[in-house]
C-alpha cells in the first residue's frame, strides 16, 4: 500500500514563497512519476507538474513554468514542489500523486495514489 503525506502548505502574500514536500512510504516512486496536482474552489483538480522517476522528464503547467520547481531527493522517496513568486490564483489545495504506468502524465485518472492534500493560501 502507498502512502503520500504532504507538508508545507500556508498562508503567504503575493510574491512570497512555500516550498511543498511529499514522503512516500510503502512503495518507492523508483519506477514511477511523480506529480503535483491542485484544486481550488469550485474548480476541477488541475495538473501543476510531473518528475520522472529518474527525474530526466520534467513538466509544468503553463500557469506555473518559470515559477515553481519540482524535485526529488537521491532515496527517492520524497517529491518536492518550490513555488516561488506566488499569485493569489495559486490558492489551492495542493496534492501529490504518483502513478503506477509509464512516462510523465499529466491527467488526474492516470494516477492511482494520492496524499491527502496541503492548503495553499496567497493573500494579495
Amino acid at each position: 500500500q502507498v502512502q503520500l503525506v504532504e507538508s508545507g502548505g500556508g498562508l503567504v502574500q503575493a510574491g512570497g514563497s512555500l516550498r511543498l514536500s511529499c514522503a512516500a512510504s510503502g512503495r518507492a516512486f523508483r519506477s514511477y512519476a511523480m506529480a503535483w496536482f491542485r484544486q481550488a474552489p469550485g474548480k476541477e483538480r488541475e495538473f501543476v507538474a510531473v518528475i520522472s522517476w529518474s527525474g530526466g522528464s520534467i513538466f509544468y503547467a503553463d500557469s506555473v513554468k518559470g515559477r515553481f520547481t519540482i524535485s526529488t531527493d537521491n532515496a527517492k522517496t520524497t517529491v518536492y514542489l518550490q513555488m516561488n513568486n506566488l499569485k493569489p490564483e495559486d490558492t489551492a489545495v495542493y496534492y501529490c500523486a504518483q502513478s503506477s504506468g509509464l512516462g510523465v502524465p499529466q491527467r488526474v485518472y492516470d494516477y492511482d495514489y494520492w496524499g491527502q492534500g496541503t492548503q495553499v493560501t496567497v493573500s494579495s
